[in-house]
């Protein structure tokens, strides 16, 4: 029977959208080599679904992993790692310098049995110092969310083995354009595809690529659990793919010079970007990054939430929302948006000031970014003038 994709052997342009659930049988030997891995096959779509599995395969070849699985949020590929890998009685370290939603996993993973070690990005160096005879996961994300801090991928792994502890990296700041962690040293890196793969804030998704052992572990959780990503979704994600290396050379190009222009400016503090020369972890991420440092920014505006809330309320190009790496140049106060997941006291305590902002630059031509900004600091800075005691009436 010939496939009615390909009635004459011509292969669409286009993975074709599978929106089945089910599929029919031919026979129940055929059923047989499906459910054993004898043949590539689909039964079910919590198991697998085709356009699903042709994004997993670029994901991968992106990743230099033998093979990806894909979910439904970055978040749920963060988890699938979690329950997959860790166990009762394990020991997993976290950073606090990461994706606040970690947090709220976290108390999860405790309430489960797990014991969970927070430390600073700052203190990565130090990594060895923290690991203990039952730690089973070191998770960690270069450049860091919120504050663009560097951890040396590499380092790390070398001090995961003293254990045989797993490390995984979260990749969705560097993208697989700037950053392969797995060359680097890595068990398996993680994605909120929602973002840079993406690329255009209509679609969400997770992914975590490695050895094809690990592929056939996290398809077992992903399958129990049922977190497999819709087949529209996918598509999206592929066609997303497809321009992504474009997309993410412009932003880090477009990030470098908005940064340098920022470097420049009275009312801005605490500036962090990897390509900085003046950046802390800027030798480490020249190593073990490439082709820029991608399109992520902190830095501090005036002194206080009120000078943060005044700056992005004068912005008219760059959007006030959460979320990364799309074609829009993005900005958010963490303190009020991805920390909130937080306590009030453990956000600030590695560093995220309430006037801390997180900038995601986008696609735009840079002249106009850096205009905008320009522009919303000449207002933030009148707004702090008429604070001053001797300027009110």
């Amino acid at each position: 029977m010939s496939d009615p994709l390909t009635p004459y052997g011509n292969k669409p342009m286009v993975t074709p959208i599978v929106h089945a659930v089910n599929y029919e049988y031919r026979d129940f030997e055929v059923l047989r080599k499906i459910t054993d891995g004898e043949i590539d096959g689909y039964t079910y779509h919590r198991d697998d679904n085709p356009t699903v599995r042709a994004v997993e395969k670029a994901i991968a070849q992106m990743e230099y992993a033998e093979d990806c699985i894909v979910c439904t949020s970055g978040m749920a590929a963060c988890t699938l790692a979690y329950l997959t890998y860790l166990k009762a009685g394990d020991n997993l370290i976290l950073f606090n310098d990461t994706y606040g939603a970690n947090y709220k996993v976290s108390l999860i993973l405790e309430r489960l049995g797990v014991e969970i070690t927070w430390i600073d990005a700052d203190k990565s160096p130090l990594l060895g110092d923290y690991i203990k005879s039952n730690t089973a996961m070191v998770f960690l994300e270069t450049p860091s969310n919120p504050l663009c801090k560097i951890i040396d991928i590499s380092a790390a792994r070398k001090a995961v083995d003293k254990v045989g502890a797993l490390l995984v990296v979260d990749n969705t700041f560097a993208t697989p354009f700037h950053q392969n962690p797995l060359k680097l040293g890595a068990h398996l890196v993680v994605h909120s595809a929602t973002k840079a793969l993406g690329g255009h804030n209509d679609l969400m998704a997770g992914a975590v690529a490695g050895a094809k052992k690990d592929y056939d572990r996290l398809w077992f959780t992903r399958q129990a659990i049922g977190s497999t990503l819709d087949a529209y979704s996918a598509s999206l994600l592929e066609r997303g793919l497809k321009t992504f290396p474009l997309r993410a050379k412009r932003m880090a190009e477009n990030a470098l010079k908005v940064a340098e222009f920022l470097k420049a400016q009275p009312l801005v503090s605490r500036l962090s970007y990897p390509g900085l020369k003046d950046h802390p972890g800027h030798e480490i991420a020249r190593n073990q990054m490439r082709g820029g440092f991608g399109g992520m920014i902190s830095f501090d505006i005036g002194n206080d939430e009120d000078d943060a809330k005044c700056f992005i309320s004068s912005l008219k190009l760059v959007y006030h929302a959460v979320s990364l790496g799309c074609t829009e140049s993005l900005i958010c106060i963490p303190f009020l948006t991805t920390m909130l997941y937080l306590p009030p006291e453990r956000r600030t305590t590695f560093g995220v000031a309430k006037n801390t902002v997180r900038l995601s630059i986008g696609i735009e031509e840079p002249e106009q970014i850096i205009e905008d900004i320009m522009q919303a600091l000449s207002k933030t800075g009148g707004s702090m003038a008429d604070k001053k005691p001797e300027n009110r009436k």
